[in-house]
């Protein structure tokens, strides 16, 4: 790396608007753990952004999930379709509730889960789909939902990556019985560690605000009358929170424009193909990423070497999930997120990023790719 060139990360907060004020005011006030202010005003905010009816912030995105099963009754015996080519979690949170995750394959376009695979992998066993929107972009929604609709299905989104994403016109995040956000530091906002769960449903709003708090009776302070999770957002958290999401149109268009910057600089390369953006999908390119077709001149590990000593920050799409220990219990093909993980790049993302960082990427790029 040339030591006159600032290193590029794969993403970084933005934290330059009231975070240090508010936070700064929750620690003067002394409500630093999990009762204060910014708590309901930050779940107040993030379900007008949703456009739902309720939203209770906790403790990371894994959490939101865990507890999206839990009070839906979900437990050992039980199935729900999860996405192969996802991060870990989602699969870990159904195993914590005792029921099994099954794999789906993904959509070669959006590389989200594919309905028609959902289709082929329901049982009698099966209770719930949780479809993620990958990298930002939609999940096809109205089949899925429809599927639910068919069999009795519980839909649960997990759109941890997808803050402000739209599926139709609609925000994500507003589809399933439950849905779920994670604000770890590298997302389009971020408290630090935390999550949250909307739904419009009243009832299952509540059982997770019970839940959260080791299940303490609102009526009989430390009686608890089952077993429940110490899953709650920190005040301190939600002040972080609340200034993020004063600007999370802004974080959004900044996301927008890093994607037509990459597309300008990238479109030229035919062994490449772009992050894509389906004609019913408003996507908010969480991570841009580009797919190495065959014919690129060097392989997607060289690539990523080379730009690491360019001093430029990049990742591999996530491995399928059935194919690392936890999960590999079998012989199981699911050729389409094989080939995206083994072909896939995640970019430098972060909304900090300048437009003279973006053409420094994608000019490596161009040099590998010619």
């Amino acid at each position: 790396m040339d030591p006159s060139q600032k290193f590029i990360p794969i993403s970084e907060p933005c934290i330059t608007g009231n975070e240090l004020a508010y936070v700064s005011d929750c620690i003067q006030s002394g409500w630093v753990s999990s009762l204060g202010k910014y708590i309901s005003e930050f779940e107040r905010l993030f379900a007008d952004f949703c456009g739902t009816r309720h939203a209770v912030a906790v403790s990371n995105g894994t959490a939101a999930l865990h507890l999206a099963l839990t009070v839906l009754g979900i437990g050992p015996g039980d199935e729900v379709i999860v996405p192969t080519l996802t991060f870990i979690a989602t699969a870990n949170a159904v195993h914590y509730t005792g029921a099994r995750p099954v794999f789906a394959d993904s959509e070669p376009f959006t590389w989200n889960i594919d309905p028609e695979d959902i289709a082929r992998r329901i049982t009698p066993r099966t209770k719930a789909i949780i479809p993620v929107h990958i990298y930002g972009h939609p999940a096809n929604m109205k089949p899925i939902l429809d599927l639910a609709e068919k069999h009795g299905l519980y839909v649960i989104e997990d759109a941890a990556e997808a803050h402000g994403a739209r599926y139709e016109g609609k925000r994500v995040g507003s589809f399933g019985v439950l849905n779920t956000f994670s604000f770890y530091g590298n997302k389009i906002i971020t408290t630090g560690e935390g999550g949250i769960l909307t739904t419009d449903d009243d009832f299952l709003a509540e059982r997770v605000r019970f839940l959260r708090d080791h299940a303490m009776s609102p009526a009989k302070r430390y009686w608890h009358t089952e077993i429940g999770y110490n899953y709650r957002m920190t005040n301190m958290q939600a002040a972080l929170g609340v200034a993020q999401m004063e600007r999370i149109e802004e974080f959004i268009a900044r996301k927008r424009w890093i994607a037509q910057t990459y597309r300008e600089g990238l479109e030229g390369i035919k062994s490449i193909t772009l992050s894509p953006e389906a004609t019913w999908a408003t996507t908010v390119y969480w991570m841009y990423s580009i797919l190495l077709n065959d014919d690129f001149k060097v392989s997607r590990d060289e690539v990523m070497r080379r730009l690491k000593e360019q001093g430029i920050d990049s990742r591999p799409f996530f491995y399928p999930i059935h194919s690392m220990p936890p999960y590999n219990t079998g012989p199981l093909s699911l050729p389409v997120a094989e080939n995206l993980s083994s072909r896939g790049i995640n970019l430098p993302s972060a909304v900090t990023l300048s437009k003279s960082d973006i053409q420094r990427i994608t000019t490596a790029i161009q040099q590998m790719g010619s």
